[in-house]
């Protein structure tokens, strides 16, 4: 009822329960309840498909929340793209609470069956909205008990086009109730329902798809089960033990073999006992997370050199591997790269995320050799610039490169306007530049070294700083890998103590 996009009709559909559901339904006269007795998941969303009037559905489990923005942003890129049947984002993991514990963002951008074929890459339904006609070719199936839901996006994916953005547009709750903490019900369904394609295969990478999906799905819950018991939140029953030695027999002999050792040695005579090789292969393969090489056992493979495998940042090796945080902060930002945006250098950025809603864009240079710029000056001592001039300032990779960079902060809030954003991205871990950068590269930052300059001229109850990188990302940059020679698990583990990028929005404060 949050929702900004308002024209929308809420049904409720009470699948038998025995909580008091109807009556806090009843407070809210707008809201179409529905009870039938229980007959599972699948028939309560046929059941909600048959008593709704829209032309978009989407679905709102109970452990789900949507952000306020969901609904419009979902049915825009619907309006966009009249040729898919349904669209789909990202979700953050929480608890119940509200305490976040990961972010699912996948990036699918063709080939969307293929993608459902090795694994169900939504992992959330509230972040899909589906065009209601699919709905009268397809149904949820109602002898699923679980991964209904996937069922639908490759039936669905088989035959239509569909569309994944990667912005977050919903909250998963995490608790001991959900279904999919059912990992013996979750592990039969999906392959139950992945085997229903068997015989659609169409060409060997459909196939090739299908056979590392089934091989996916038994390592997933595995693991997932491997990593419980070990921690002690699953409680090492029969039924657990035989789901861990069926599907991943490794994992098994892990486990066994952990609790042996727990129970008659300590952890370091285990570790002398197995030979270094067989630590690191557990390691390698995923569940030797704590496995650290001993003295002068370390294979530095083809990092034990002295230069760098790039001295350009890594642009001859597909890109650099900063930029990937700076842009999707920019993309999650875009929201606020509107009105009137300046730029430092160029307006890429500004044209990119900000689209239509730029009504004037600008580029700053400190000299005429750019033909671009429309404004020539220093940003560390600009009178020309009028105060309250800009309703954003994209700077980004720019502040190290300004002896005097306080004076600039305190440029960028004079000619904010009230209300308007700074989006800034500064170096932490970082190479300096070898060729004309170098010459006047002062500075790299920490986190909080930019909450510090930062709250001496805005407010900080209106400023955001975050950082990313981890101990690999920051190894790779300095060597000069490129970005698509990392991988994306790779990029998305935070390690605040290894800062590769900082990142912050600052807001003026607005008039009162």
């Amino acid at each position: 009822m949050k929702q900004s996009y308002q024209n929308i009709e809420i049904i409720v559909v009470d699948d038998g329960s025995i909580d008091d559901t109807k009556e806090i339904t009843s407070l809210y006269p707008k809201v179409k309840y529905i009870y039938q007795e229980n007959q599972g998941l699948s028939a309560a969303r046929n059941k909600g498909i048959l008593n709704s009037h829209g032309d978009y559905l989407v679905f709102l489990d109970a452990d789900d929340l949507l952000y306020f923005d969901s609904i419009d942003y979902q049915l825009k890129h619907l309006l966009d793209y009249p040729e898919v049947a349904f669209v789909s984002g990202a979700h953050q993991m929480t608890t119940i609470d509200g305490k976040i514990i990961n972010q699912k963002k996948e990036r699918v951008s063709a080939n969307h069956y293929e993608h459902f074929l090795k694994g169900n890459y939504i992992g959330m339904h509230a972040t899909v909205m589906y065009r209601k006609f699919v709905f009268g070719e397809f149904q949820f199936d109602e002898s699923l008990k679980a991964c209904e839901d996937y069922d639908m996006y490759l039936n669905i994916s088989r035959k239509y086009p569909v569309l994944q953005v990667p912005k977050i547009l919903a909250l998963y709750r995490k608790h001991e109730n959900n279904m999919s903490a059912n990992s013996d019900l979750m592990l039969r369904s999906a392959v139950e329902v992945l085997s229903r394609q068997k015989e659609k295969l169409a060409s060997q990478s459909e196939i090739l798809a299908y056979r590392i999906g089934l091989k996916g799905f038994k390592n997933y819950y595995s693991y997932l089960v491997y990593n419980e018991l070990r921690v002690g939140s699953l409680l090492p029953t029969r039924e657990n033990i035989k789901f861990l030695k069926k599907n991943n027999p490794a994992l098994f002999f892990s486990y066994i073999l952990s609790i042996k050792v727990k129970a008659s040695m300590t952890h370091n005579v285990f570790k002398k006992l197995i030979p270094e090789y067989v630590h690191k292969l557990f390691y390698n393969i995923g569940f030797n997370k704590s496995f650290i090489p001993k003295q002068h056992k370390i294979n530095l493979g083809d990092f034990n050199r002295l230069n760098p495998f790039s001295k350009t940042f890594g642009y001859d090796r597909g890109g650099p591997i900063d930029r990937y945080y700076i842009e999707e902060f920019l993309k999650d930002s875009s929201i606020h790269i509107q009105g009137r945006v300046l730029e430092i250098g160029d307006n890429e950025y500004t044209l990119r995320y900000g689209k239509e809603k730029v009504r004037q864009s600008e580029i700053l240079h400190v000299n005429e050799s750019n033909a671009q710029a429309t404004i020539i000056g220093d940003l560390s001592d600009a009178p020309q610039i009028a105060d309250n001039s800009f309703d954003c300032i994209i700077l980004t990779q720019t502040l190290h490169l300004v002896y005097d960079y306080k004076a600039v902060i305190r440029t960028c809030y004079r000619i904010l306007k009230p209300g308007g954003i700074m989006l800034l991205t500064v170096p932490g871990i970082t190479p300096i530049d070898y060729e004309e950068w170098g010459n006047t590269w002062y500075w790299s930052f920490t986190g909080l070294a930019i909450e510090k300059i930062l709250s001496e001229v805005f407010n900080p109850n209106h400023t955001k700083v975050q950082t990313f990188g981890n101990v690999y990302v920051a190894t790779a940059f300095l060597y000069g890998m490129g970005l698509p020679e990392v991988k994306q698990e790779k990029l998305e583990f935070n390690d605040p103590q290894m800062q590769v990028i900082v990142t912050a929005k600052a807001i003026k404060e607005p008039l009162i």
